[in-house]
This record gives C-alpha cells, sequence and structure tokens, in this order.
C-alpha cells in the first residue's frame, strides 16, 4: 500500500456540500479552542454526524468504512499488535488475510501511524476507518490483565514462601507501593475498571483461590492455583479500609477511595469468615462520572414526566422497589439530584452513604453505636427537612416514622426490597403499618429491573423453544407467536455472553383514590385488581416484552424478569395460570426451563 497524501477533509466536505463554508470557519475555530481533530469537532456541533463523517472520510481515502458494533473480530488477531500501540495510534488489526493485516484506524490520515504500524506489524497493512470510541470499548476488553494478574500473583506466592511471612511487614514497609501484593491490587481494580466490572470477589477455596468480577449482573471467573495469596490480598484491603486487620474470625465493612485509569473510584468492602479463609466483596463506584440524571436512567418518557411530577410533590411517600443490583439507589440520587436547590432541606439516612452530593446532608448508619435507621429518622424531622431520603425500610419502626413523616408535611423517599409496585404497598400492611397511614401517606410505587441489551456485533433471530411460545401464548395472546425476536450468538466483544450492556425496566403505580381506599380498608385483594387495571398501568414483564419486541433484549431476559414477579396474569378468557394445550385442554402454564 502506498504512502497517502494528507488531505483537507474541511474543504472536501464543504465542496461536496455537507456543511457550508460558515459551518467549516466556526468548526475551525472551535477546534483551535479545544484543540480536538476537525471531525470530532464538526460532530460534537452537529453539523454531521459520525456515521456520515466516517463514511466520506473513507471515500475520499479509498478505504472502507467498518462499524465495529457489527464486525465479529478474534482476540489473537486483535493481539496482533502489542496494547501500547493500539491505544497510541488509534489501530485495531480486524483480519489477517491473503495479502496482509486489514487495520482500522480512527484517523487514516495520520501517516506517521501508518508507517509506524507496518513497521512494528511487519506485514503489508491495508487500512479501514473505524469508530474511535468503538476502537477503544475493543481495547478494553481485549487487552485484559489477566496474564499480568497471573504473573504478580505467581511473584507474591514466591515471596511469602512456604512457611509465610510476617504479613504486617510486608504491607507496611517503605517501598510498599512495590509490593507485589500492591501491585496485583492494582492490577484487579485497572482490569475491573476497564471491562465494566460492578463488583470484585475473592474467594478462597481448598486448593485455589477464585478472582470474579460482576460484568452486566454476571459473573467471571479467574482460578488463580496460588491460594496462599489470597490472605495478604485481604489484610491489604483491610488496611485500605481501615478495619482491623487481626479479626478474621467476624464479617467487617468497609469502604476507601483510588484513582484508576484516571478516574475516580469509590470502593464498598465487605468480609466474611468462611471455611477455608475471608472472602472479600468489593463494589466499585464511579465517582468521577457525576451521578446520572433521571432522564439518562432509561425511563419511558411517559412515564418520567408523571414520575418527576410526583417527585415534586410537598409531602408523601415514594418508593422504589427491586432487588439488590436492580439501580434503586441510582433512581433515588437522580430524583435527589432533581430536588436538590438552594430553597430545600434535604436530609437522606443511608446504609452506608454511596454518592456524596453537595448540599444534602447525609447520615451514614452506624450499627456499633446503635446509630439505627429509626433513631437517625426521628433526629432528622427535628431538623427541619423538607425532604427524607431513607435508604431503606427496613423494619417496623422504620416504616411508621416514615410513614408519618410523610403524613405531616414532608416528601419522604425510600426503598423496598419487593418483587413489584403491587406487593409493595401490601408489603407495609404486612410490615404492621396501619391501613389507613399507608393510604393517606402512599403517593406511587416505581418497581425496576435491570436486563441485558443484546450484543449489537453478534445478533441473530431467536427460535422460541416450546416454553417461550407457551408463555407468550398465556401471558400475551397467541398473536404474539407470529413476533421476531432476536438474541446475541456470543462474541469477543460480549464475552460470548450474547449480551452488552443493560438497560431498566420499570413499573409506576400512582395511588389514586380507589388505590388508597383499599389500603385504607386492608382490602389486599382488591388493592391489587384495582391497581393491574389502573389505565396507563404497565407490569415489569410486559414491559421486558416491550423491549423484546424491539429488538433491545432477547425472550430469555423477560423470561428472567418474568419468573421473579407474582403478578403473571394470563391473557383474558384462560383460567389464571393455565394455557391451552395441543388437545385444546386447559393446562398449567409451563416454567421455561424446565
Amino acid at each position: 500500500m502506498t504512502v497517502r497524501k494528507k488531505i483537507r477533509i474541511g474543504e472536501l466536505l464543504v465542496q461536496h456540500g455537507i456543511i457550508s463554508e460558515e459551518q467549516l470557519h466556526l468548526a475551525l475555530a472551535e477546534q483551535k479552542r479545544t484543540g480536538s481533530k476537525l471531525g470530532h469537532t464538526l460532530v460534537e456541533l452537529g453539523y454531521l454526524s459520525l456515521t456520515g463523517f466516517l463514511k466520506f472520510l473513507g471515500q475520499q481515502l479509498q478505504i472502507p468504512f467498518i462499524d465495529l458494533r457489527h464486525y465479529q473480530y478474534k482476540s489473537e488477531t486483535v493481539r496482533l499488535l502489542p496494547e501500547i500501540y493500539a491505544r497510541r495510534f488509534r489501530a485495531l488489526v480486524l483480519a489477517e488475510e491473503r495479502d496482509g493485516l486489514l487495520v482500522g484506524m480512527a484517523d487514516p490520515t495520520d501517516i506517521f501511524a501508518f508507517d509506524e504500524l507496518r513497521r512494528i506489524l511487519k506485514r503489508p497493512v491495508k487500512l479501514a476507518v473505524v469508530g474511535e470510541d468503538e476502537l477503544l470499548d475493543i481495547v478494553d476488553r481485549i487487552y485484559r490483565r489477566t496474564d499480568e494478574i497471573i504473573h504478580i500473583a505467581g511473584e507474591l506466592s514466591e515471596e511469602l514462601g512456604e512457611g509465610g511471612i510476617d504479613l504486617e511487614s510486608l504491607l507496611s514497609g517503605s517501598d510498599v507501593e512495590d509490593a507485589p501484593v500492591v501491585r496485583l491490587l492494582h492490577t484487579l481494580f485497572e482490569d475491573a475498571v476497564q471491562v465494566g466490572a460492578s463488583d470484585i470477589h475473592i474467594e478462597p477455596d481448598e486448593t485455589v483461590l477464585r478472582i470474579r468480577q460482576r460484568i452486566d449482573g454476571l459473573l467471571h471467573e479467574q482460578v488463580m492455583k496460588e491460594k496462599r495469596i489470597g490472605a495478604a490480598l485481604v489484610s491489604r484491603l483491610k488496611l485500605m479500609s481501615g478495619l482491623d486487620i487481626s479479626e478474621r474470625r467476624l464479617p467487617q465493612d468497609g469502604r476507601f477511595n483510588i484513582r484508576v485509569r484516571g478516574r475516580s473510584i469509590d470502593i464498598r468492602l465487605s468480609t466474611m469468615p468462611l471455611q477455608y479463609g475471608e472472602s472479600v466483596v468489593m463494589r466499585l463506584l464511579d465517582q468521577s462520572g457525576g451521578l446520572l440524571s433521571l432522564e439518562q436512567i432509561g425511563m419511558p418518557d411517559t412515564m418520567l414526566q408523571r414520575f418527576r411530577t410526583l417527585v415534586q410533590r410537598p409531602h408523601g411517600l415514594v418508593l422504589v422497589t427491586g432487588p439488590t443490583g436492580s439501580g434503586k439507589t441510582t433512581t433515588l440520587y437522580g430524583a435527589l439530584n432533581t430536588l436538590n436547590d438552594a430553597g430545600k432541606k434535604i436530609i437522606t439516612v443511608e446504609d452506608p452513604v454511596e454518592y456524596r452530593l453537595p448540599r444534602i446532608n447525609q447520615v451514614q448508619v452506624q450499627h456499633r453505636i446503635d446509630l439505627s435507621f429509626a433513631r437517625i429518622l426521628r433526629a432528622a424531622l427535628r431538623q427541619d427537612p423538607d425532604i427524607v431520603m431513607v435508604g431503606e425500610m427496613r423494619d417496623q419502626e422504620t416504616a411508621q416514622i416514615g410513614l408519618r413523616a410523610a403524613m405531616t408535611g414532608h416528601l419522604v423517599l425510600s426503598t423496598l426490597h419487593t418483587n413489584d409496585a403491587i406487593s409493595t404497598a401490601l408489603r407495609l400492611l404486612d410490615m404492621g403499618a396501619e391501613g389507613f397511614v399507608v393510604g393517606s401517606s402512599l403517593l406511587a410505587i416505581l418497581a425496576q429491573r435491570l436486563v441485558r441489551r443484546i450484543c449489537e456485533s453478534c445478533v441473530e433471530d431467536d427460535p422460541l423453544d416450546a416454553g417461550q411460545r407457551s408463555w407468550l401464548a398465556a401471558m400475551v395472546g397467541p398473536q404474539s407467536l407470529g413476533q421476531r425476536f432476536r438474541r446475541g450468538a456470543g462474541c469477543p466483544r460480549c464475552h460470548n455472553t450474547g449480551y452488552h450492556g443493560r438497560i431498566g425496566v420499570f413499573e409506576l403505580l400512582r395511588i389514586d383514590t380507589p388505590l388508597a381506599d383499599a389500603l385504607r380498608r386492608s382490602d389486599s385483594a382488591g388493592f391489587a385488581r384495582l391497581a393491574r387495571c389502573q389505565p396507563g398501568f404497565v407490569g415489569l414483564s410486559m414491559a421486558a416484552y416491550d423491549y423484546a419486541c424491539q429488538g433491545i433484549t432477547s425472550m430469555e431476559e423477560v423470561l428472567r424478569v418474568s419468573g421473579q414477579l407474582e403478578d403473571l396474569d394470563p391473557v383474558a378468557g384462560d383460567p389464571a395460570g393455565y394455557v391451552l394445550n395441543e388437545d385444546g385442554e386447559h393446562a398449567p402454564v409451563p416454567i421455561p426451563g424446565t
């Protein structure tokens, strides 16, 4: 391939009528101010789309444009180019061809980078133009720190020796930053941040040490033979968290902050004694990215407007419900961000405080000194608050104080661990709250789940199995059997899971007068019946089904969400819980996967 001449892309865009002279001059001025590349500046100013710009660039250079979101690549092929050069030159080896290597570049006009790539790869190079964000996303996934972790783990195991050494001297020496245990932990955190893991699990077994990372809700495991290093890792993490390094018999909780890849990461840590040592689970909270606003959490527009109106009310109780890891805290913080202004006094009661918010008075629960949810909440109400956020209503006392605060002129936001919106209100009654208090205080309940998005790089049609077809016929109706669904086949981009990223599924139940009257009577059955008939109410399973119809998620994910719910009513005309079998007789709805 011959060396390319530098092209003036701005002038070419004007010549082809894609942008105007005025837009080019404005973009060049903005480029001079920011130092960004012209293409990025034009896209940021909204003069053309990124895909349109890359396609035009490829046409002018007579090279193909490749959309990496839909491109099937092999990890071993990408690794032909060392990571340092892939990041420096924004380049990716996409395929080995008969006459050379196909290399994708974010800026194929960079002649110096092109010459360096030919020198490093020692093969003829054919260029393609690709998007920079997608390229860096692949680089983060392919160039994992797995080999480095194994190497440092072996180094640490050798340093510990057969009989072990004094851990305190190992962890507090003058050269602590160079100690293998510190380098191993840094590499673990760097790898986790690179692949977008939400949690790190360190689990000692009888003969091995397991390190698992939760990515998009699914754990990915790495097994190490150096089991002895587990104690050193746990001890170092305890020191970083300010915990008791000598206490190995009782669970402990702590937190610390680190900087990884230029980002501030808050680590929540929990230890627990096991049969073969201590287990550590760490939740990674990226503080540098800022909090998500309500508009960013993925709630449908109509529901978002209703929810925003509800949290603007001067008093009442708004509950967000769902299992652990369903995004409840993100939603609550999004609501607090919306409400946070100089004219309102906001107090939160949390265990633990996950994100630090300006102007908001955040209180951490401390069980060791009997500083409980209920105790803090009683004190908070004497601090003249307008809005109170309770991290979780765990017991009857906290629930009753929160409900009465909502009745007496405060807006109260909180969470409950229940399956759906309908069962949440009934759970308050089960906790001993009086029906008239619940009916008078409760404004709305938002239930939510996170479902995995189908990976766009390996998407394919999904031929439903018999269990899925039976579920559709029972829950949606026979007409749904003609709907086209998709799934992910699995590829390196999604770690062969078929999914990449997650999206929220929501159901919002507003407590209107008929529902409030049912709660005052403690009429559970009547409340559930009225809630399902409320205009505009869409259950979680149907919300997930809508995403499947749009090709965002798979029927597998819809059934996973639906399997956790208790409000699954078949379509009208079939007895509850039954579907027509092949003989035209009613049979129980089959449970998928059984």
